[in-house]
């Protein structure tokens, strides 16, 4: 199995697109204007903001098409695999846009202590952001103003120039997010529907017994989207985030069983994948203002 390279610096994610490097933590790069690179995967220790410019007429999004005549942006954050999964050694051209900075770049500003908010750094590369004709133009702006700073001298004011216009590029992409949450209202309330109905078979299962109770990541990776992604579109369509929502399923769960059957409380802890009675009856009554014992002679 061909082993992922490392990315490790500006300078090597330059040299391999044959641009000069004129500051040594960020660059930002026209890529019509790049070399031909050869298709791999690697491991990144920078973060990485491509705007790709092909039209995603067949985008696998979770197990849906979205047919978005525009351009795309995929984020990837450092420590994280990206690249290619097939034509392994083959050369493109690249096209778009590409911002790049090191984490050295950001550490003890106001971007650095808040760059983990931006979620999307931790999204699948089928849950790229698309935006709209209006939406590039703002975001080629503000690679725009970055540039002009990389082309200018290096002096005190550059570092803070740049990471504010990397941190206003970076809350744009905020606003144009939740714009697409809304624009795709349909396909979320499919995402919303089918996380009820996994939920549902989950505490009719077995699962509980072997797997124990059902976490964001299980249900993220069983709806085929990533955990960050998963929690963002529930938390903006149901007002809950997606640990909130199970924790409510447990508790109506826990309810039906309660009134519905003779089951011991220690029974139907079992059932709902607590390990130990004890740590259900605490969450049912942080939960529910009651001991699940208190809940059941009052009901």
């Amino acid at each position: 199995m061909e082993l992922a390279e490392k990315l490790q610096s500006v300078t090597q994610f330059n040299t391999e697109r044959g641009h000069q490097t004129l500051h040594p933590l960020v660059t930002v790069l026209d890529q019509s204007k790049s070399k031909p690179i050869t298709i791999s995967k690697f491991i990144s220790e920078l973060y990485i903001v491509f705007l790709k410019e092909e039209k995603c007429a067949d985008l696998r999004y979770g197990r849906s098409h979205y047919d978005y005549q525009g351009e795309s942006l995929v984020f990837i954050a450092p420590g994280q695999l990206a690249g290619f999964d097939e034509d392994q050694g083959m050369t493109i051209q690249p096209n778009g846009w590409a911002l790049a900075f090191h984490p050295d770049l950001i550490r003890g500003t106001s971007l650095g202590r808040t760059i983990n908010d931006y979620h999307y750094f931790s999204y699948d590369v089928r849950e790229s952001l698309h935006v709209s004709g209006r939406e590039k133009e703002l975001l080629l702006e503000c690679f725009g103003k970055i540039s002009y700073e990389l082309a200018h001298p290096i002096d005190k004011h550059s570092r803070k120039l740049i990471v504010s216009s990397i941190e206003l590029l970076l809350n744009y992409c905020n606003r144009f997010y939740d714009r697409q949450f809304i624009t795709r209202e349909h396909l979320n309330k499919d995402v919303l529907t089918r996380f009820e109905a996994l939920l549902d078979d989950y505490f009719t299962s077995e699962k509980p017994g072997h797997i124990g109770l059902p976490t964001v990541a299980y249900c993220a990776q069983e709806l085929h989207l990533s955990a960050k992604y998963f929690g963002d579109l529930i938390k903006k369509e149901t007002g809950q985030s997606a640990q909130e929502y199970i924790q409510m399923k447990l508790i109506n769960k826990a309810k039906e069983q309660m009134a519905g059957t003779g089951k011991s409380i220690s029974e139907i802890a079992y059932d709902l994948g607590f390990k130990y009675p004890q740590h259900f009856t605490r969450f049912f009554k942080q939960k529910v203002g009651q001991s699940p014992h208190d809940y059941r002679l009052l009901n």
